[in-house]
């Protein structure tokens, strides 16, 4: 089961809403006679709340990718239930379009959905300068360092209007210190435009200190092992007790 919400081309600041999964499974066909199916994801039940920020943490391969493309209703689950308003995934790589400049690839979402190319230009404009990009509207993709287009990607992802936000790996190009000032500048975006956002990385530490709850999945099909809520405010810094402790304890229980 799936509800879904009909995106608003005019609109980038929907309310957020909650996720369902309720005994989730996916299994991807037999590639060979003779093979069976792949289970990716098995019996996997969670609540997510509106507004609240998730993140996924497992082994390579566990089923982290799929379990966002299912959320995202790119797969259709094979068994369990599965209930969310309409969701957008954000791939680890920017995928921006060479052609166009920074303002027209933020825009693309809106264009997708129908909204002419200067009303979408009108509405990535404002939010351009309000998420640090402001000066940059007409840089070509190669003009702009990788925080930047990730950035870019990022924005177009809001303007897409939908609830729900799915980052896989987000920032896992990048190196240390883009990535960490990258972690917080996405607490700042999410404080400007709120979002249910579904964060999957292998980074432990960077979802200790970005997610509200940190979900560690076992190797495939993936279960969920632990859920552990982050008690600490934001923003956080690695060296935190909290986060530290945290740390710890979701490493635990992916070695378990």
């Amino acid at each position: 089961m799936r509800t879904t919400m009909a995106p608003s081309p005019a609109s980038v600041t929907r309310d957020p809403a909650g996720v369902l999964l309720k005994g989730v499974c996916f299994s991807y066909p037999a590639q060979r006679r003779r093979m069976a199916p792949v289970a990716a994801i098995d019996a996997l039940s969670l609540t997510i709340e509106p507004g609240e920020f998730v993140a996924f943490v497992g082994p390579s391969g566990c089923g982290k990718t799929t379990l966002l493309e299912l959320v995202c209703g790119l797969l259709a689950a094979t068994g369990g239930q599965l209930e969310s308003d309409d969701a957008v995934l954000m791939p680890q790589r920017d995928q921006l379009l060479p052609w166009l400049d920074a303002l027209g690839n933020a825009a693309l979402a809106q264009r997708i959905q129908g909204a002419g190319r200067e009303q979408a230009r009108a509405s990535a404009r404002p939010l351009m300068q309000q998420l640090g990009l402001g000066g940059f509207e007409h840089a070509r993709p190669y003009e702009l360092s990788g925080g930047m287009r990730q950035r870019v990607a990022f924005l177009r992802t809001l303007l897409s209007g939908k609830p729900v936000l799915c980052l896989d790996e987000p920032f896992g190009a990048l190196d240390a210190l883009t990535r960490a000032e990258m972690r917080d500048w996405l607490v700042t975006a999410l404080v400007a435009q709120p979002r249910t956002t579904l964060l999957v990385t292998h980074d432990v530490e960077e979802a200790c200190v970005l997610a509200d709850r940190v979900v560690v999945l076992s190797p495939r099909p993936a279960r969920v092992r632990a859920v552990l809520a982050v008690d600490a405010p934001r923003p956080r810094r690695a060296t935190d007790p909290v986060v530290v402790a945290l740390r710890e304890r979701a490493l635990e229980a992916l070695a378990a």
